[in-house]
C-alpha cells in the first residue's frame, strides 16, 4: 500500500506541472481528493490492513495529502496571476479616455420659481412660514370670513375626510391664522409657501394639487399705499426693474378692499396679443388689506392693528416669466419640457 501511495503522489504531483488553465486544475483536484481517489480508499480500507501496518499506511495518506493540497494551492495562485496578465494585455484599458459623465438631477421649474419668490420676499424681510397640508374646517375657512353656506366656498371644491370637518387644505391662507396667533400681539411679515389641494379636475388646469404661495403683514399704521410699494418692488425684482404694474379691484372673502394686480405683457409689450387677451395685462396675484374679523380670529385687534395679505401660483409667475403656453406642462413629467430649466 505505501509503494501504491508513493506512485499516486509521484503521478498526481506530475500531471499538476502540467495543467495551465483553471479548468483543468479543479478537473485535477477532483481526481485526486474525490472520493474514488486513491487518498480516500486507503483511508477507508484502514480497517482491513495488519495492525502494524496501520499507523504507517495513515501516516504516509496524510503527508500525501498534505504536499498535493499545498501544490495545489500554488499552481491555482499561479494560474490566476497568468490568466490577469493575459486578461490585461488582450483588453488593454485606455485610461486616457474621458469618462461617461454623470447625468445630474434638477430641481423642477416649480420649485425653482417657489424658492426664487421665497428668496425675494426673505431679502424684503419677510419670513418663510410653513403650516400643514390638513387642516380643519375652522381653520380653512370660518377664521378667514368664510362661514358655512357662504357663496365663496362654491369657488373651492374640497377634499374631505373621514374625519368630521378634517379637510385638505384649498388654499395657503389658513397659515396666516397659525401665524398671526403665534407671534400676536408683535408686527409680523410672512410668506407661506405649500401645496394646496382643489377638485378641480372639470377646469382648465386639470389638476387637483397645486404649488401655492401668500404673504401677509400685520403692524400698526399698515396701508394699502404699503401694499402697492411693497408688490411693486416685488414685480420689479421678480421680472426686471422695467416692468409695468397696475392694480384692479377685486372681491376676496378675507380682505377689504381687495384688488388683482397685473404686469405689463411680457410678448407684446402692452400693445395687445392672444396671450394676454388684447388687454396688454397679464394678472399675476390676488392682494387686499386684511379684512377685521380675519384680524380678529388672528388675535389681533383691528382698531390698533392693519395688514394686507397677497398670494400667488409659482407656475404662473414661471409661465409669464418664461413664456410658457400650458399650465398642464408642469405636472406632465415631460422631460423636454423639464430640462429646459
Amino acid at each position: 500500500m505505501i509503494d501504491e501511495l508513493n506512485q499516486f503522489e509521484k503521478e498526481a504531483l506530475g500531471k499538476l506541472a502540467g495543467l495551465n488553465d483553471s479548468a483543468s486544475l479543479q478537473a485535477w483536484k477532483s481526481e485526486a481528493f474525490g472520493k474514488q481517489s486513491l487518498l480516500s480508499t486507503a483511508l477507508t480500507a484502514l480497517g482491513t490492513l495488519p495492525k502494524d501496518e496501520r499507523p504507517l499506511v495513515g501516516k504516509r495518506t496524510n503527508e500525501i495529502k498534505q504536499a498535493l493540497t499545498k501544490a495545489f494551492d500554488e499552481k491555482e495562485a499561479a494560474l490566476r496571476a497568468a490568466e490577469l496578465e493575459h486578461s490585461l494585455r488582450a483588453e488593454a484599458l485606455d485610461v486616457t479616455l474621458p469618462g461617461r459623465p454623470a447625468r445630474r438631477g434638477r430641481l423642477h421649474i416649480a420649485t425653482q420659481t417657489l424658492r426664487q419668490i421665497c428668496a425675494i420676499w426673505a431679502d424684503m424681510g419677510f419670513q418663510v412660514y410653513r403650516s400643514r397640508e390638513v387642516e380643519s374646517d375652522e381653520y380653512n375657512f370660518e377664521l378667514l370670513n368664510i362661514p358655512k353656506h357662504h357663496p365663496a366656498r362654491d369657488m373651492q371644491d374640497t377634499f374631505y375626510t373621514t374625519l368630521p370637518d378634517v379637510i385638505l387644505r384649498t388654499h395657503t391662507s389658513p397659515g396666516q391664522i397659525h401665524a398671526m396667533r403665534e407671534f400676536c400681539p408683535h408686527p409680523i411679515r410672512v410668506v407661506l409657501p405649500g401645496m394646496v389641494y382643489r377638485y378641480e379636475q372639470i377646469t382648465t388646469r386639470s389638476e387637483i394639487q397645486f404649488d401655492q404661495i401668500e404673504g401677509l403683514a400685520v403692524g400698526k399704521g399698515i396701508r394699502m399705499t404699503d401694499l402697492k410699494g411693497t408688490l411693486t418692488d416685488f414685480a420689479r425684482r421678480m421680472f426686471g426693474a422695467s416692468v409695468r404694474t397696475r392694480f384692479r379691484a377685486d372681491h376676496f372673502p378675507f380682505t377689504e378692499p381687495s384688488a388683482e394686480m397685473d404686469v405689463e405683457c411680457f410678448v407684446c409689450g402692452g400693445k395687445g396679443c392672444s396671450v394676454c387677451k388684447r388687454s396688454g395685462w397679464l394678472e399675476i396675484l390676488g392682494c387686499g388689506m386684511v379684512h377685521p374679523a380675519v384680524l380678529k380670529n388672528g388675535g389681533y385687534d383691528p382698531k390698533t392693528y392693519s395688514g394686507f395679505a397677497f398670494g400667488m401660483g409659482p407656475e404662473r409667475i414661471a409661465m409669464l416669466k418664461y413664456k410658457i403656453e400650458d399650465i398642464r406642462y408642469f405636472w406632465g413629467n415631460d422631460l423636454r419640457f423639464l430640462e429646459q430649466f
